[in-house]
């Protein structure tokens, strides 16, 4: 790793960064901050130097303690490195990291593992979400009173100004998260975030996204190991000119949540150690009855979902909605029949195995009529962002509705005790 310091003022960084885990790097010059915030950025050339400088500015006039700004670049190729570098060098407080390869969640990893601040934050270049909320957002953390603060759009107290299509796909994206990961926060994604630097070391080497899940995924882990999560409302306002690809992003938190569910599962991640280093309630066992049935299918259902997504679209290009709909629910329902029989509820051997997937087919049936009752009530120029959101709504729904009866008839003679 090559470092090069550029300025008295400032500092630039450039990071050639790799898949293996972060290595610790040179800290600017003079004292440590209290608070490092970080801005993540991928050809900003438009958004950075304002923002930078209205960040500033806010934080020099607000913020009673000494602080950082890391401009955190990863890989652009216009002219993001060039203005960051300008305000690394003209800004005392403000510092600048170059990174080759993409990934907000690897610039905020790279970033946070070497500061030397006590406190942690990032935020989106747009500052969608209003200054005003960034002292209240660290305040718990200075504290000792918190382990990590987000904000949040959601919660009671928040004021939110965005479309209807983002508004839509940010609620079922936290309905999937609480239906499938159990989780208790209200808003996974916004980019108005905080964490300790002590909490932060011990959870970023097991976070393993490094583009848009890695929020969600910092957050679950906080949460299973007992730690404390401040949420702050915000008012956010939308950017419209964001460049965010809803549906690819949209994929891959689906991906994400599939992975983190199975590593729960399986016991892949320390959680009991965490909790004993953090000195947290030993954790709940692993769930029984009804309870353990319901995570491990809420597990398979987001493979199957996603499963479902793909087909979809790949079937969209060649017929109509509906009959991709038919054909890619039919694949997974019966996929999804076949291993909820054996994992979530323990039935193993051929014996009624027809007999289970003729019963799984009727469920099928009624999903079936959800997903295309939900099709049909689309206006006829709706694009494919929304026929895709409004699916995975309808799934959600469908989900539950297959998960009763699989338990209650399908499945039911097979059913522990709860």
């Amino acid at each position: 790793m090559h470092t090069d310091r550029t300025s008295r003022a400032g500092s630039v960084y450039t990071m050639t960064t790799t898949a293996a885990a972060p290595q610790a790097r040179p800290l600017p010059l003079g004292p440590a901050p209290v608070l490092d915030v970080v801005v993540p950025v991928h050809n900003e050339q438009n958004d950075l130097e304002p923002s930078v400088r209205r960040l500033y500015d806010h934080l020099r006039h607000h913020f009673p303690y000494p602080f950082r700004i890391t401009i955190a670049d990863n890989a652009s190729v216009d002219a993001t490195p060039i203005l960051a570098t300008r305000l690394a060098t003209e800004l005392p407080e403000v510092s600048f990291v170059r990174l080759a390869q993409k990934g907000r969640g690897r610039a905020l990893r790279e970033v946070w593992s070497a500061s030397d601040a006590a406190v942690l934050a990032y935020m989106d270049v747009d500052l969608s979400t209003d200054l005003n909320a960034l002292l209240p957002l660290v305040a718990p953390l200075l504290s000792g009173h918190s382990d990590l603060a987000i904000g949040s759009r959601l919660a009671r107290g928040a004021r939110v100004v965005r479309g209807a299509k983002r508004e839509f796909i940010s609620r079922c994206y936290n309905l999937i998260l609480r239906s499938t990961l159990a989780v208790k926060f209200s808003d996974a994604q916004c980019g108005f975030k905080a964490i300790r630097a002590d909490v932060a070391a011990r959870l970023l080497p097991l976070v393993r996204d490094t583009g848009w899940f890695f929020d969600t995924e910092l957050l679950v882990l906080a949460q299973r190991v007992g730690l404390r999560i401040h949420e702050v409302p915000v008012d956010w306002v939308d950017d419209p000119d964001s460049r965010v690809d809803i549906m690819a992003t949209a994929v891959a938190d689906l991906k994400g949540v599939y992975r983190l569910g199975r590593a729960l599962l399986t016991g892949e991640l320390p959680i009991t150690k965490l909790r004993t280093e953090f000195g947290r309630a030993d954790p709940p066992g692993v769930p029984r009855g009804l309870a353990a049935q319901a995570f491990r299918f809420a597990v398979i259902g987001v493979g199957s979902t996603l499963a479902y997504l793909v087909l979809f679209v790949l079937l969209r290009g060649a017929m109509g909605a509906q009959p991709a709909n038919l054909i890619a629910l039919l694949i997974t329902a019966i996929a999804n029949t076949a291993v909820n029989r054996r994992v979530t509820f323990s039935v193993r051997g051929t014996r009624n195995a027809g007999k289970h997937q003729f019963q799984g087919l009727i469920v099928f049936a009624i999903g079936l009529g959800l997903t295309s009752g939900a099709l049909a009530i689309l206006p006829a120029d709706a694009g494919r962002a929304w026929e895709l959101g409004v699916l995975v709504a309808a799934n959600v729904l469908a989900a539950v509705v297959r998960f009763v009866l699989l338990r209650a008839w399908v499945f039911r003679a097979h059913r522990p005790s709860d």
